[in-house]
């Protein structure tokens, strides 16, 4: 079971994401996809552990998240942002390279038998990238963030704290063969 949830920034999405887990289970896992690139980020990461109560196991993974042992768990990822800009970063800035190995990762993980909330930001929602590289990443955050909502049994849009379902529970992928 993929449960997808994207939306903007300071939308609601970790503490909605947060919230379903605690209902699916006493003892949820959250795993982290941060690389800690400065003082502010880490005073934002520390945050989020303090928001977390004892009940949750932490994992902590820039990339190669389906080697993780997560089968039986109820599992929170966040964030494909975070853990994109890791492989990209590996992938001298190659978003092909990135793409292939972040879906092959995403598959990894749907191969185990753990319910999976995965969490990502809308990005191309946003200001325009001033940069080439900055368009190409929000490129291939959309690719990204199509291809798991894609794979997802439920996907849902965070915007002012608000949970919005776009794809309830069974609905049927729809435009497969649009996703690079």
């Amino acid at each position: 079971m993929l449960t997808y949830i994207s939306g903007g920034a300071r939308s609601g999405k970790s503490a909605y994401a947060q919230q379903l887990a605690l209902m699916l289970s006493p003892n949820p896992v959250y795993v982290a996809t941060a690389h800690i690139w400065d003082e502010d980020f880490a005073l934002r990461v520390q945050r989020h552990r303090e928001e977390r109560g004892p009940e949750w196991s932490l994992m902590e993974r820039e990339q190669g998240l389906d080697q993780l042992p997560l089968s039986n768990r109820v599992v929170v990822v966040d964030c494909v942002t975070l853990w994109l800009t890791n492989i990209f970063m590996s992938a001298n800035e190659d978003p092909d390279k990135t793409l292939a190995q972040f879906k092959r990762e995403v598959d990894g993980l749907l191969a185990q038998s753990a319910t999976l909330i995965v969490i990502s930001n809308e990005l191309g929602m946003g200001l325009h990238a001033d940069t080439t590289l900055g368009r190409r990443f929000v490129d291939l955050q959309g690719w990204a963030n199509q291809y798991v909502a894609q794979r997802a049994d439920r996907a849902i849009l965070m915007v002012s704290g608000l949970p919005l379902q776009l794809k309830p529970s069974g609905a049927s992928p729809s435009m497969n063969t649009l996703i690079p």
